[in-house]
């Protein structure tokens, strides 16, 4: 008798060795189920994070390249405007220039 109690002891200690690796073989499956589903979940992240920062950057892109034909022309107008301020302000002693030129050339000192 003590034996079919020992064979029964040995066959629960089997039974309750394979429920045990079925219990760690599925939670090791669980786990790369979840470990999968997190790496999926953060490649989305990064692509729509990447996605959306390229948005901003073409949006800076066109923003800066639109003004940049307004910027140039605003530029143009500006240097127009010097140009003429300083041959006007040439024109004006011009003469000024010359007659003191002339002067100090043709002073002679003893």
């Amino acid at each position: 008798m003590d034996s079919m109690k020992g064979q029964g002891g040995i066959q629960m200690l089997l039974t309750a060795e394979q429920e045990a690796q079925q219990i760690i073989s599925s939670a090791k499956n669980l786990k790369l189920v979840r470990l999968k589903q997190a790496k999926e979940e953060a490649e989305r992240d990064a692509k729509l994070y990447q996605s959306n920062m390229e948005a901003a950057y073409q949006k800076k892109i066109s923003e800066t390249s639109g003004s940049s034909g307004s910027n140039v022309k605003r530029l143009d107008e500006e240097t127009a405007i010097k140009i003429q301020s300083l041959t006007e302000s040439a024109d004006r002693v011009s003469s000024d220039v010359v007659a003191m030129l002339i002067k100090h050339v043709t002073t002679v000192k003893a």
